[in-house]
């Protein structure tokens, strides 16, 4: 870890805009306090084409932006500092330095600048140096992460390579990995697995494209005796002249909340927001109605609200795909989602689904059909997704009617429903 002496002070926060294939530097974010507050720069606010970073939290205007109420730094760039897996990564390269625990200004600062949307940080408000990567096949970056995990330090060739990740979120071993005119966010086994987790992932996410959903697409690649998972980004555009970012936003962002305030993220309020904010909010609400009944269908209870994202152009939102649709192991009969779907009730039940409908304007009708269409899907396709993941009996056993069409989530539920679940 690093001395206090040599903690950060302040970071130049730069942007990809629109369109663009290099940075330009926004603002600075600098300590105040035990809060991290920004102002945006006068190059940038004196730019035809600037953009706020996002809106109502950053708006395009000189000074010191005030935070909103409960937070500590704006959420539209703690978005972008990173979480468990990155963390560990960046506290391992920085072993040995006898020092304090990194604030996030630092954890900033050490992480790859590759991260999600169209945000990095630096030292400097006029020269923007990347932390690139070293390059590393991706048989070096699971035995990188593997060593992370154990808690052993990263030779400096590893290091190199897997700081390329550390700014990606989430609490599993991953990496980031250029594929010539594709980028992947690879995804590994951990050594705490005692079932298939990735295979899982993977057979969630296919099957949620074949379900009607707009998921993210995905790989799955077998290399040295383990499974990985390889989730195509979509916040990266190749054009003519290079790769373009496309910023991203959080719905933690989007409901105005901090860590400390995720067990109050809501789905009812999240559809609110879309009404009122996002382009084609009608077919976005039934996208994300459609998310919901599934992550219930497949046991993905991790759905936080850091695991929904919206593009953010500078003027308006638009749903990302969907993205870790990972379902979760449960011990017990009962199960409950992450987010709030209707007013304080969060249980892992279709019932809850369709009380909440008319909140994202469906009707009940509609969303029986959607439950259906998904369980339909689910039941057909089980089989052959399975083959395509090389799933074992075993593991098919405990996935199926435990994350998969779990009986908790039909109670309550009209008896056309049930039967389908068989």
């Amino acid at each position: 870890m690093i001395s206090e002496s040599t903690e950060a002070t302040e970071a130049y926060v730069w942007v990809w805009l629109p369109g663009e294939t290099q940075p330009v530097v926004a603002g600075r974010l600098a300590p105040e306090g035990r809060n991290l507050l920004f102002n945006y720069g006068r190059s940038y606010l004196a730019r035809a084409d600037a953009i706020p970073l996002y809106e109502p939290e950053l708006p395009l205007r000189p000074g010191i932006l005030p935070l909103p109420p409960g937070l500590s730094m704006p959420s539209a760039l703690r978005d972008a500092v990173p979480d468990a897996w990155g963390r560990r990564v960046i506290l391992n390269r920085l072993s040995g330095t006898n020092a304090a625990e990194p604030g996030e200004l630092t954890y900033l600062l050490q992480s790859g600048s590759d991260r999600i949307g169209a945000l990095d940080f630096q030292a400097s408000p006029s020269i923007f140096v990347p932390r690139a990567t070293a390059a590393a096949s991706i048989e070096q970056l699971m035995d990188a992460a593997r060593l992370v995990e154990d808690g052993v330090p990263l030779p400096p060739d590893l290091d190199a390579a897997l700081l390329h990740g550390s700014s990606i979120g989430g609490a599993r071993p991953k990496a980031l990995i250029d594929a010539g005119d594709e980028k992947y966010i690879a995804k590994f086994s951990s050594s705490t697995d005692i079932t298939s987790v990735v295979k899982a992932e993977f057979i969630a996410m296919r099957l949620a494209a074949l379900a009607g959903i707009d998921a993210a697409k995905v790989r799955l690649v077998h290399v040295s005796g383990k499974d990985v998972l390889l989730i195509r980004r979509f916040d990266r555009i190749r054009g003519e002249a290079g790769w373009q970012r496309r910023a991203m936003v959080s719905a933690l962002t989007l409901l105005g909340l901090d860590e400390m305030m995720a067990r109050y993220a809501s789905y009812q309020e999240l559809a609110t927001v879309v009404r009122h904010r996002f382009t084609d909010p009608k077919p976005t609400l039934r996208e994300l109605f459609a998310r919901i009944v599934f992550n219930i269908l497949s046991g993905n209870t991790d759905d936080h609200a850091r695991n929904h994202a919206a593009f953010w152009d500078g003027h308006a939102l638009s749903l990302t795909p969907a993205y870790d649709i990972c379902p979760q192991g449960r011990a017990g009969r009962e199960a409950t989602q992450a987010m709030l779907i209707d007013g304080d009730r969060r249980l892992s039940q279709l019932s809850l689904c369709l009380d909440a409908a008319p909140n994202f304007l469906i009707s009940r009708d509609e969303a029986t059909a959607i439950a259906a269409r998904q369980i339909a899907t689910i039941r057909r396709e089980w089989q052959s997704v399975c083959d395509e993941a090389a799933l074992g009996a075993v593991d098919r056993d405990l996935f199926w009617r435990r994350q998969f069409l779990n009986p908790f989530a039909f109670e309550g539920a009209p008896e056309a429903l049930r039967e389908m679940a068989g």
